[in-house]
C-alpha cells in the first residue's frame, strides 16, 4: 500500500504488488487518472504486506481518511491517528 503526494497538493492511495514498476507508471501518466492529470507525484509514504489482498484492505481503509489524518500517518505521528478518527459535528 502506497501514498503518492501530488504536484497540487492532493494525495493517492494505491497498492500494487510491485512499487517500483508502479511508481514509474504514475510519473509516465499511465497510472491512474488522478495522478495522469497532477503530474509529478512523490511517494510520501507506503507499507509493505505479506498478501496483496491485505495492501488492498488497507488502501480502502486509509482512502477513506481525511487529509490531516493521513499526513499524521505520513509523517510518523501515530498518536494523532486516532484523535483524527473522531468525528466532529457542528451545529
Amino acid at each position: 500500500m502506497y501514498i503518492l503526494k501530488c504536484s497540487d497538493g492532493s494525495y493517492y492511495t494505491g497498492s500494487t504488488k510491485d512499487l517500483d514498476k508502479r511508481i514509474l507508471q504514475h510519473q509516465s501518466g499511465e497510472g491512474a487518472n488522478h495522478t495522469s492529470k497532477r503530474l509529478p507525484v512523490k511517494l510520501v509514504y507506503y507499507e509493505e504486506f505479506m498478501r496483496i489482498d491485505e495492501a488492498f484492505f488497507r488502501e480502502k481503509q486509509v482512502q477513506k481518511w481525511s487529509k490531516k489524518k493521513k499526513e499524521a500517518l505520513i509523517n510518523g505521528e501515530f498518536e494523532d491517528l486516532k484523535s483524527l478518527s473522531k468525528k466532529s459535528f457542528t451545529k
